[in-house]
């Protein structure tokens, strides 16, 4: 279990993570979301143990993290960190020697790792000579080869394709099964939903939004009413106190309310045209995080 409490860091003058605790429960995802120079990637330091907080505490099953609770830590970067001059098997071997694995474990977990990622054709190919998609597959293996206790994951699909984003997905959660403790970060809020269930949004170092994901989303009052059916009176429904824009996607309106009572009304505009679909949901993420993050990096 990794655990922040009260932790501060600063730059200077510039206060880059101020006051911020949170915990993440061995087999669970939590997601650390921010703009950029929110202060992700200092947290991030922190916890690897790169740099000191100024305040407050970082741990990893009750233990101050070292040089030797890092070797438990894998981290998957946003920008790539591989030594492209090498082959896949050299720099996954160097990488798996740096965490004290014999080559022996190192070379049949790197079988199995290219095996389930289709890729085991390219064990001693050169990194340069690797397509993006399949580099960031093999970044991802050295971040796991020696199978982590903690797994940070920084932006860990740039570059893929849908079926490979699909390959990573099922390899992360079963790592999540096995106990891994997880910590998400992206700027592609729909990964967020689908893997986590507690979250924190930074702003300026400080957490504007810390929980459970469907309480958040519960608890935030703006709602979204989903319509599908034949000659929606979009301008009636532009017309009534509490919907904030009614938006046309591609086979359905989305109608913004401020709040759930706003529903009622909206109903009873279309309730005697031919609908197909009337769903009142929560906000999505995107949205959350927009309206806390929104003008606040300036």
């Amino acid at each position: 279990m990794l655990n922040l409490e009260n932790v501060r860091k600063t730059y200077g003058s510039l206060v880059a993570v101020d006051d911020l605790s949170f915990t993440v429960k061995d087999g669970k995802i939590f997601g650390l979301l921010g703009e950029n120079g929110a202060g992700k990637t200092t947290t991030f330091r922190m916890i690897m143990g790169l740099l000191e907080p100024d305040k407050g505490t970082i741990t990893l099953d009750g233990k101050k993290i070292d040089y030797k609770e890092t070797d438990k830590i894998g981290f998957v970067t946003e920008e790539r960190s591989l030594l492209t001059k090498l082959t896949v098997y050299e720099m996954i071997e160097f990488y798996g020697t740096l965490k004290g694995m014999n080559k022996e474990k190192i070379d049949k977990k790197l079988d199995y790792w290219l095996d389930r990622f289709e890729i085991k054709d390219y064990k001693f190919k050169k990194i340069k000579e690797l397509s993006k998609g399949n580099q960031q597959k093999i970044q991802f293996i050295s971040a796991v080869i020696n199978e982590p206790k903690l797994l940070i994951l920084d932006e860990p699909f740039t570059g893929l394709d849908p079926i490979n984003v699909g390959l990573l997905k099922d390899a992360v959660k079963d790592l999540q099964k096995n106990g891994c403790s997880i910590i998400f970060s992206s700027h592609q809020m729909e990964y967020i939903e689908d893997f986590c269930e507690e979250l924190i949004i930074l702003v300026h170092g400080k957490a504007v939004i810390n929980g459970n994901l469907n309480e958040i989303k519960e608890n935030y009052a703006k709602k979204n009413i989903l319509i599908k059916g034949d000659n929606i009176p979009v301008e009636k429904l532009e017309k009534i106190n509490g919907v904030e824009e009614v938006e046309e996607k591609a086979n359905e309106y989305v109608v913004h309310i401020k709040d759930a009572s706003v529903s009622k009304e909206v109903f009873d505009v279309i309730k005697n045209f031919n609908i197909t679909k009337y769903v009142v949901a929560d906000a999505s993420l995107n949205e959350i995080f927009i309206h806390y993050v929104g003008g606040k990096n300036e």
